[in-house]
């Protein structure tokens, strides 16, 4: 794991919101099985309202970017993983590949009170991405990668900020369980100067 300008951030550091019954974690990689029906939602259209999914997290006062390695063979509707800026409830915001209508999409959700939902077509291969949520203030960008290489904006939004924010990967399942999910490349760093046109 890497943790530039952080100190020397381990997965010591980290904290589990919802930990899954079956998980293991070595010096540079994750591994999670979803428990059943985990998901991160607020009212949305479906008028649920569910804040069991799983995000093994660290504390985090001052900018970052998070960026992380993430496998799995998604195969049902809303079988999802990524990473997640959590604040409390009813203020988050989620990213990553998530199952819907019959393909895994790339997609974010933000939270504030509600939650909203953009997603659209992954141009690559699903069950191994990478992923990238950089904060500078209270303004968040997201990025994706087939290849670790070539980043693409997902999103560019406003988060306000706590004091401390909740940050790390993230897995659901909210239709099933059984999920396996490796993250690897995991990575804590101070943001670039650039963070919407940069690499």
């Amino acid at each position: 794991m890497e943790a530039s300008n952080f100190g020397r951030i381990t997965f010591n550091d980290f904290k589990w919101l919802n930990k899954p019954g079956k998980w293991s974690a070595t010096a540079d990689t994750l591994e999670l099985t979803t428990d059943n029906k985990t998901d991160f939602w607020q009212g949305t259209w479906y008028n649920f309202f569910h804040n069991s999914g799983h995000v093994f997290g660290v504390t985090i006062k001052d900018d970052f970017s998070l960026s992380a390695c993430i496998e799995a063979d998604f195969t049902t509707l809303y079988d999802q993983a990524g990473l997640m800026i959590y604040l409390d409830e009813k203020h988050w915001l989620k990213a990553g590949i998530e199952f819907n209508d019959g393909q895994p999409m790339i997609g974010s959700v933000l939270t504030n009170d509600i939650s909203d939902w953009a997603t659209g077509v992954f141009p690559g291969n699903a069950r191994k991405f990478y992923l990238r949520m950089t904060r500078k203030g209270d303004v968040i960008c997201v990025k994706y990668s087939t290849d670790n290489n070539t980043w693409t904006l997902l999103r560019l939004c406003s988060l306000p900020m706590k004091e401390t924010c909740f940050i790390g990967p993230m897995a659901c399942t909210p239709t099933r369980e059984g999920l396996d999910v490796k993250f690897t490349e995991i990575s804590v760093t101070v943001p670039g100067k650039d963070i919407l046109h940069s690499n």
